[in-house]
């Protein structure tokens, strides 16, 4: 099975040979390395830009209201907060323009924690991202819906911010996206040797279409005693949550992988928390101004009386950074045994 890298990968090489992608570009995406996590890794349209983040999302939108369908990556998400208002300009020019100025573009990064990277390469950009109206953002948590949004994502008209869990990069699949080999031949085929790479070329799959509708969510795993909203690097962390306790008799969770933050999946909410009364949020966001605490006020406005017990929400320590240290990080972060703790909370909580 393919990891999220090469999904990712392959859903760009699909777009620049089939859809119109033009440029995709952002520092240390071209040759030799192809991105830090190597997700552009042999595209023929990628190349090297200077170091400047700011340069990165100018180029990209300059190019879109062009007539152009560009991708640009900010090599960790980290980074993108000094250029802030050029994602502003991105989300507002479609609106502004009445339609006129179409922005086609795909922003990509690389999102959230657990590579133990510090302050400055574990931050997530979740909550600031859905802020940004007019911008849809998403986030996938396997490698088939990582392949499938950011086709969807090339497609889309409106600017699209693709975030990359950076601690799911690695991690393959359960399901093999469309034209996909083996993975030994797939490796053979697309990932660059050690060693000198000048002249190496990949030799690409015949890949298939497959697209991921933005703002769908997907129900990872269905219940009735309990749901977990979720996205992103927590979302497998929920899912296993939910078979443990499922194998060990302690109840049905369901959990809804959001995918898309904006726009974000209400009506698959509404159905599931119809169904179960019991609602917990987890993202690795820092808890002050989470985008949970959106969703659990309009859940409050709309559906306070089929809740059966109040709704949670279990997120990141509102701290400056993420600690160096792994057990700091961990800390800070939401693991496996808070996840654990938080469903356990919830289903005991009398009705």
């Amino acid at each position: 099975m393919a990891s999220m890298a090469q999904a990712i990968r392959l859903a760009l090489h699909y777009g620049e040979v089939h859809l119109g992608v033009t440029e995709i570009f952002g520092e240390d995406v071209g040759p030799p390395l192809g991105g830090v996590f190597t997700a552009t890794q042999g595209l023929e349209r990628a190349w090297n830009s200077p170091l400047d983040e700011r340069g990165i999302l100018g180029a990209a939108l300059g190019l879109a209201w062009a007539g152009g369908r560009p991708g640009a990556e900010i090599q960790f998400v980290d980074y993108v907060f000094n250029a802030v208002d050029m994602l502003k300009l991105a989300a507002n020019g479609h609106w502004s323009s009445g339609g006129k100025y179409k922005t086609p573009m795909v922003v990509m990064a690389p999102t959230g924690s657990g590579i133990h990277g510090s302050m400055y390469h574990s931050h997530s950009f979740d909550s600031i991202a859905t802020k940004l109206h007019g911008m849809k953002v998403v986030c996938p948590s396997t490698p088939i819906d990582a392949y499938g949004l950011m086709i969807s994502a090339i497609k889309s008209d409106d600017p699209v911010l693709f975030l990359k869990p950076k601690a799911l990069l690695r991690t393959r699949g359960e399901e093999l996206l469309p034209g996909e080999p083996d993975e030994k031949t797939l490796h053979a085929m697309i990932d660059a040797p050690l060693g000198d790479r000048t002249q190496w070329e990949p030799k690409w799959p015949r890949l298939g279409e497959y697209s991921v509708e933005l703002g769908k969510a997907n129900i990872s795993r269905p219940g009735r005693d309990a749901t977990v909203v979720t996205h992103g690097r927590m979302a497998p962390i929920c899912l296993d949550v939910a078979r443990r306790f499922a194998a060990e008799g302690r109840g049905a969770v369901e959990v809804l992988d959001l995918r898309s933050l904006i726009p974000y999946d209400w009506e698959a909410i509404k159905v599931s928390i119809r169904k179960t009364g019991r609602v917990l949020f987890v993202n690795e966001e820092t808890e002050i101004t989470n985008f949970g605490e959106h969703l659990i006020r309009r859940l409050i406005d709309e559906m306070f009386y089929e809740l059966r017990v109040r709704p949670r929400l279990l997120a990141g320590k509102a701290t400056p950074g993420i600690a160096l240290a792994p057990s700091l990080e961990c800390f800070i972060q939401p693991q496996t045994a808070d996840v654990e703790r938080a469903v356990a909370e919830l289903l005991a909580d009398p009705a």
